[in-house]
């Protein structure tokens, strides 16, 4: 017997039980979409799970950022300090004291 033989038989069958049970075919195909609506509706379990996982990322972010506001708000503290001033104005301006020289030195 080859397989389009083996699909009829099936088919045949089905065919049978359907027509002596309608009720339990009906039951078992509104179950069915059920179970599918749960699993890939809007609010399905593939939905949830994809939803876990963006707010799993999120919080990732979330807390990377609050590092980075943390450091920047030390960096303002820093930054008001006269020492800070000095320095920022001799490393990025060239600035010097009276009475010092000053070396420049670039790499290329």
């Amino acid at each position: 017997m080859d397989i389009s033989g083996t699909v009829r038989d099936l088919m045949a069958v089905f065919a049978i039980y359907l027509r002596s049970n309608p009720r339990k075919v009906f039951l078992f195909g509104v179950a069915g979409m059920a179970l599918l609506w749960g699993l890939f509706g809007d609010y399905g379990v593939v939905s949830r799970i994809r939803l876990e996982v963006q707010h799993h990322l999120l919080l990732e972010r979330h807390a990377a950022l609050e590092q980075d506001i943390a450091l920047n708000r030390q960096r303002v503290h820093q930054a008001r300090t006269p020492e800070a001033v000095e320095k920022v104005a001799r490393e990025k301006y060239n600035f010097r004291k009276p009475g010092e020289t000053l070396f420049i030195l670039r790499q290329h």
